[in-house]
């Protein structure tokens, strides 16, 4: 029987690079190689770690940062306009493409045709959005903005630019703000181009 051999996760904090790896029982144990039997003293292995472990931080930090950002946000929209960020950001879509399809909303928000027809159907009940037939397929509809609920969207707008902006400003103001806010847009557009993580539902 060949021996087993352990997974490995990479692991980091702020303070330095580490490699935690996990063993065959779960247990978890701070060492300088990439995985024992794999040149763990070998420097390019420690090397392969310490850039994979920065990519990874680089991607937790990334998601942590919108998460907490993208909540804040949520908050004060909903104090003080009475509506959430997926709300807002489907009526502003809706309002600046017009005649834009479902289809169009999910790949725009790189989110499953499902969830965008349900967040449809709540934004009709509130009466902001009504479905009209789709002139080049009547088997289909297309979602528009009605009254009710290109006045949300104009409302609250301010808001929506200026919180993260208020947020950001102490961290992203000065040139590593500049290189962040032209490095993510490059980002961005390189997962678009690859259609890179576009969910299937």
């Amino acid at each position: 029987m060949g021996v087993l051999r352990p997974a490995c996760a990479m692991v980091t904090d702020s303070s330095a690079t580490r490699t935690l790896v996990r063993t065959a029982h779960g247990r978890s144990s701070p060492t300088a190689s990439v995985c024992p039997g794999d040149g763990g003293g070998d420097r390019g292995g420690t090397v392969f770690a310490e850039k994979e472990s920065g990519t990874l931080q680089c991607l937790a930090d990334l998601v942590r940062c919108e998460t907490r950002l993208y909540n804040a946000l949520n908050d004060r929209l909903r104090g003080q306009h009475g509506i959430v960020t997926s709300q807002f950001e489907f009526l502003r879509f809706l309002r600046d493409h017009p005649g834009a399809r479902v289809a169009d909303l999910a790949a725009g928000f790189a989110i499953g045709i499902g969830p965008t027809g349900k967040g449809i159907d709540r934004l009709e009940k509130q009466a902001w959005v009504r479905r009209r037939f789709d002139p080049s397929d009547r088997r289909s509809s297309l979602p528009e903005l009605t009254d009710g609920g290109r006045q949300p969207v104009e409302t609250a707008e301010a808001t929506f630019t200026e919180t993260p902006a208020e947020l950001t400003a102490d961290t992203l103001g000065g040139p590593s703000g500049l290189a962040t806010a032209q490095i993510l847009p490059e980002l961005r557009s390189a997962c678009e181009r690859d259609r890179i993580g576009l969910p299937t539902g």
